[in-house]
Protein backbone atom coordinates (compact mmCIF):
# COMPACT_ATOMS: atom_id res chain seq x y z
CA UNK A 1 0.00 0.00 0.00
CA UNK A 2 1.12 3.47 -0.72
CA UNK A 3 1.79 5.89 2.43
CA UNK A 4 -1.50 7.80 1.64
CA UNK A 5 -3.75 4.88 1.67
CA UNK A 6 -2.02 3.57 4.28
CA UNK A 7 -2.37 6.90 6.74
CA UNK A 8 -6.16 7.01 5.21
CA UNK A 9 -7.13 3.28 6.82
CA UNK A 10 -5.66 3.58 9.79
CA UNK A 11 -6.07 6.78 10.48
CA UNK A 12 -10.07 5.30 10.25
CA UNK A 13 -9.43 2.74 12.36
CA UNK A 14 -8.45 4.67 14.66
CA UNK A 15 -11.42 7.17 14.76
CA UNK A 16 -13.81 4.74 14.13
CA UNK A 17 -12.23 3.27 17.55
CA UNK A 18 -12.27 6.77 19.17
CA UNK A 19 -15.82 7.10 18.13
CA UNK A 20 -16.64 3.61 19.68
CA UNK A 21 -15.10 4.73 23.21
CA UNK A 22 -17.08 7.71 22.99
CA UNK A 23 -20.30 5.69 22.24
CA UNK A 24 -19.67 3.39 24.94
CA UNK A 25 -18.64 5.65 27.74
CA UNK A 26 -20.91 8.49 27.10
CA UNK A 27 -20.85 10.35 30.56
CA UNK A 28 -18.08 12.90 29.72
CA UNK A 29 -19.69 13.89 26.91
CA UNK A 30 -23.09 14.51 28.44
CA UNK A 31 -21.33 16.01 31.36
CA UNK A 32 -19.55 18.53 28.91
CA UNK A 33 -22.52 19.08 27.37
CA UNK A 34 -25.06 19.72 30.70
CA UNK A 35 -23.27 22.85 31.00
CA UNK A 36 -23.85 25.14 27.91
CA UNK A 37 -27.48 23.65 28.83
CA UNK A 38 -27.89 24.77 32.01
CA UNK A 39 -26.38 28.25 31.30
CA UNK A 40 -28.57 28.71 28.07
CA UNK A 41 -31.34 27.80 29.71
CA UNK A 42 -30.39 30.02 32.86
CA UNK A 43 -29.40 32.74 31.26
CA UNK A 44 -32.71 32.77 29.22
CA UNK A 45 -35.40 32.10 31.86
CA UNK A 46 -33.47 34.25 34.76
CA UNK A 47 -31.76 36.58 33.50
CA UNK A 48 -33.25 37.06 29.96
CA UNK A 49 -35.66 40.27 30.59
CA UNK A 50 -32.70 41.73 32.65
CA UNK A 51 -30.38 41.32 30.09
CA UNK A 52 -31.87 42.04 27.48
CA UNK A 53 -33.37 45.23 28.98
CA UNK A 54 -29.58 46.29 29.51
CA UNK A 55 -28.83 45.60 26.02
CA UNK A 56 -31.60 47.00 23.44
CA UNK A 57 -33.38 48.92 26.18
CA UNK A 58 -36.30 46.58 26.28
CA UNK A 59 -37.45 43.57 28.20
CA UNK A 60 -37.50 41.45 25.21
CA UNK A 61 -36.16 37.92 26.44
CA UNK A 62 -36.66 36.65 22.50
CA UNK A 63 -33.85 39.54 21.77
CA UNK A 64 -31.47 37.77 24.19
CA UNK A 65 -32.23 34.42 23.19
CA UNK A 66 -30.77 35.51 19.51
CA UNK A 67 -27.85 37.27 21.57
CA UNK A 68 -27.05 35.00 23.47
CA UNK A 69 -27.17 31.33 21.05
CA UNK A 70 -23.93 31.88 19.16
CA UNK A 71 -21.78 32.43 22.41
CA UNK A 72 -23.54 29.18 23.86
CA UNK A 73 -22.76 27.20 20.90
CA UNK A 74 -18.70 28.26 20.45
CA UNK A 75 -18.99 27.82 24.52
CA UNK A 76 -20.25 23.82 23.45
CA UNK A 77 -17.52 23.75 21.38
CA UNK A 78 -14.91 24.62 24.12
CA UNK A 79 -16.30 22.32 26.50
CA UNK A 80 -16.32 19.15 24.42
CA UNK A 81 -12.88 19.53 23.37
CA UNK A 82 -11.62 18.81 27.10
CA UNK A 83 -12.98 15.56 26.43
CA UNK A 84 -10.32 15.42 24.08
CA UNK A 85 -7.74 15.99 26.10
CA UNK A 86 -8.84 13.63 29.20
CA UNK A 87 -9.41 10.88 26.05
CA UNK A 88 -5.44 11.51 24.57
CA UNK A 89 -4.03 11.52 28.29
CA UNK A 90 -5.97 8.33 29.39
CA UNK A 91 -4.07 6.55 25.91
CA UNK A 92 -1.28 8.04 27.10
CA UNK A 93 -0.75 7.03 30.48
CA UNK A 94 -3.06 3.63 30.35
CA UNK A 95 -0.17 2.43 27.83
CA UNK A 96 -2.60 1.60 24.72
CA UNK A 97 -0.09 4.14 22.41
CA UNK A 98 2.60 2.07 23.42
CA UNK A 99 1.28 -0.92 22.57
CA UNK A 100 0.51 0.90 18.66
CA UNK A 101 3.97 2.14 18.72
CA UNK A 102 5.01 -1.71 18.18
CA UNK A 103 2.38 -2.54 15.18
CA UNK A 104 2.61 -1.59 11.82
CA UNK A 105 0.48 0.97 11.91
CA UNK A 106 0.92 4.79 10.12
CA UNK A 107 2.40 6.98 13.56
CA UNK A 108 0.24 10.10 13.14
CA UNK A 109 -3.16 8.37 12.69
CA UNK A 110 -3.00 7.98 16.65
CA UNK A 111 -3.47 11.29 16.89
CA UNK A 112 -6.02 12.36 13.56
CA UNK A 113 -8.20 9.29 14.88
CA UNK A 114 -8.64 11.25 18.18
CA UNK A 115 -8.99 15.08 16.03
CA UNK A 116 -11.23 14.22 13.46
CA UNK A 117 -13.60 11.66 16.13
CA UNK A 118 -13.32 14.98 18.49
CA UNK A 119 -14.34 17.52 15.76
CA UNK A 120 -17.50 15.10 15.21
CA UNK A 121 -18.50 15.01 18.73
CA UNK A 122 -18.25 18.71 18.45
CA UNK A 123 -20.64 18.81 15.37
CA UNK A 124 -22.92 16.59 16.89
CA UNK A 125 -22.96 18.74 20.69
CA UNK A 126 -23.45 22.00 18.34
CA UNK A 127 -26.69 20.00 16.96
CA UNK A 128 -27.95 19.17 20.72
CA UNK A 129 -27.36 22.27 22.24
CA UNK A 130 -28.85 24.43 18.79
CA UNK A 131 -31.53 22.21 18.98
CA UNK A 132 -32.35 23.01 22.53
CA UNK A 133 -32.18 26.74 21.41
CA UNK A 134 -34.67 26.28 18.72
CA UNK A 135 -37.14 24.87 21.10
CA UNK A 136 -37.13 27.44 23.86
CA UNK A 137 -37.79 30.42 21.10
CA UNK A 138 -34.01 30.90 18.83
CA UNK A 139 -34.63 31.70 15.55
CA UNK A 140 -32.64 32.52 12.13
CA UNK A 141 -35.13 34.03 9.29
CA UNK A 142 -32.38 36.49 8.16
CA UNK A 143 -29.55 33.97 7.24
CA UNK A 144 -29.38 32.87 3.62
CA UNK A 145 -28.33 29.48 2.67
CA UNK A 146 -24.35 30.74 1.91
CA UNK A 147 -24.36 32.64 5.21
CA UNK A 148 -25.82 28.86 6.69
CA UNK A 149 -22.69 27.16 5.14
CA UNK A 150 -20.10 29.56 6.26
CA UNK A 151 -21.94 29.51 9.73
CA UNK A 152 -20.93 25.72 9.90
CA UNK A 153 -17.74 25.94 8.32
CA UNK A 154 -16.47 28.41 10.57
CA UNK A 155 -17.87 26.30 13.66
CA UNK A 156 -15.93 23.00 12.23
CA UNK A 157 -12.88 25.25 12.02
CA UNK A 158 -12.90 26.42 15.52
CA UNK A 159 -13.63 23.39 16.42
CA UNK A 160 -10.80 21.54 14.62
CA UNK A 161 -8.36 24.80 16.24
CA UNK A 162 -9.77 24.02 19.49
CA UNK A 163 -9.31 20.38 19.18
CA UNK A 164 -5.69 20.54 18.11
CA UNK A 165 -4.51 22.68 21.53
CA UNK A 166 -6.98 20.26 23.47
CA UNK A 167 -4.53 16.94 22.16
CA UNK A 168 -1.33 18.80 23.04
CA UNK A 169 -2.68 19.65 26.39
CA UNK A 170 -3.59 16.08 26.88
CA UNK A 171 0.09 14.56 25.90
CA UNK A 172 1.61 17.14 28.08
CA UNK A 173 -0.85 15.87 31.10
CA UNK A 174 0.76 13.53 33.74
CA UNK A 175 -3.04 12.10 33.92
CA UNK A 176 -6.56 12.50 32.93
CA UNK A 177 -7.20 14.44 35.82
CA UNK A 178 -4.54 16.73 35.21
CA UNK A 179 -5.68 17.09 31.46
CA UNK A 180 -9.10 17.81 32.35
CA UNK A 181 -7.67 20.84 34.57
CA UNK A 182 -5.37 21.89 32.39
CA UNK A 183 -7.91 22.11 29.59
CA UNK A 184 -10.13 24.07 31.47
CA UNK A 185 -9.28 27.36 29.58
CA UNK A 186 -11.02 26.13 26.58
CA UNK A 187 -14.38 26.71 28.53
CA UNK A 188 -13.66 29.51 30.82
CA UNK A 189 -12.28 31.89 28.03
CA UNK A 190 -15.92 31.89 26.45
CA UNK A 191 -17.02 33.37 29.48
CA UNK A 192 -14.92 36.21 29.38
CA UNK A 193 -15.70 36.78 25.71
CA UNK A 194 -18.95 38.60 24.04
CA UNK A 195 -20.59 35.36 24.59
CA UNK A 196 -23.29 36.96 27.12
CA UNK A 197 -22.86 41.10 26.93
CA UNK A 198 -21.18 43.35 24.41
CA UNK A 199 -17.85 44.07 25.06
CA UNK A 200 -18.75 47.54 25.12
CA UNK A 201 -20.82 47.33 28.06
CA UNK A 202 -18.28 45.30 29.98
CA UNK A 203 -15.93 47.91 32.57
CA UNK A 204 -13.13 49.41 30.90
CA UNK A 205 -10.44 47.22 32.11
CA UNK A 206 -11.80 44.20 31.51
CA UNK A 207 -12.63 45.15 27.81
CA UNK A 208 -9.44 43.95 26.26
CA UNK A 209 -9.34 40.88 28.03
CA UNK A 210 -12.84 40.51 26.29
CA UNK A 211 -11.46 41.59 22.86
CA UNK A 212 -8.44 40.18 22.72
CA UNK A 213 -8.74 36.43 22.91
CA UNK A 214 -9.98 33.83 19.83
CA UNK A 215 -13.74 33.62 21.27
CA UNK A 216 -15.03 36.96 20.63
CA UNK A 217 -14.18 37.96 17.03
CA UNK A 218 -15.72 33.91 16.28
CA UNK A 219 -18.96 34.52 18.73
CA UNK A 220 -19.58 38.08 16.60
CA UNK A 221 -18.63 36.33 13.23
CA UNK A 222 -21.23 33.51 14.18
CA UNK A 223 -23.64 36.08 15.58
CA UNK A 224 -23.50 38.37 12.16
CA UNK A 225 -23.90 35.34 9.99
CA UNK A 226 -27.08 33.74 12.09
CA UNK A 227 -28.64 37.30 12.90
CA UNK A 228 -27.74 39.15 10.16
CA UNK A 229 -25.55 41.77 12.00
CA UNK A 230 -22.53 43.63 11.62
CA UNK A 231 -19.32 41.53 11.28
CA UNK A 232 -16.56 44.09 10.38
CA UNK A 233 -13.03 42.91 11.05
CA UNK A 234 -14.12 39.72 12.80
CA UNK A 235 -14.67 37.36 10.42
CA UNK A 236 -10.87 37.25 9.42
CA UNK A 237 -9.72 37.83 12.95
CA UNK A 238 -11.65 34.61 13.97
CA UNK A 239 -10.24 33.17 10.89
CA UNK A 240 -6.40 34.09 11.71
CA UNK A 241 -7.13 32.94 15.32
CA UNK A 242 -8.39 29.40 14.19
CA UNK A 243 -5.50 28.70 11.50
CA UNK A 244 -3.07 30.05 14.49
CA UNK A 245 -4.16 28.03 17.36
CA UNK A 246 -4.06 25.01 14.37
CA UNK A 247 -0.79 25.00 13.24
CA UNK A 248 0.22 25.81 17.25
CA UNK A 249 -1.66 22.95 18.40
CA UNK A 250 -0.63 20.49 15.44
CA UNK A 251 2.80 21.43 15.82
CA UNK A 252 2.88 21.00 19.73
CA UNK A 253 1.05 17.68 19.24
CA UNK A 254 3.31 16.30 17.12
CA UNK A 255 6.39 17.52 19.32
CA UNK A 256 4.95 15.61 22.46
CA UNK A 257 3.77 12.65 20.56
CA UNK A 258 7.07 11.87 18.51
CA UNK A 259 9.34 12.49 21.62
CA UNK A 260 6.86 10.15 24.22
CA UNK A 261 8.27 7.25 21.79
CA UNK A 262 11.64 8.13 22.28
CA UNK A 263 11.68 7.80 26.12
Amino acid sequence: MSSLSLAVRDSSTMLRRNLLHARRYPSMTLNLLLTPVVLLLLFVYIFGDVMSAGISGGADRSAYIAYLVPGILMLTIGGTTIGSAVSVSMDMTEGIIARFRTMAIHRGSVLIGHVVGSVLQCVMSVVLVGAVAVAIGFRSTDATALEWILAVGLLALVSLALTWIAVGMGLSSPNAEAASNNAMPLMVLPLLSSAFVPVDAMPGWFQPIAEYQPFTPAIETLRGLLLGTEIGNNGWLAVVWCVALAVLGYTWSRSLFNNTGKH
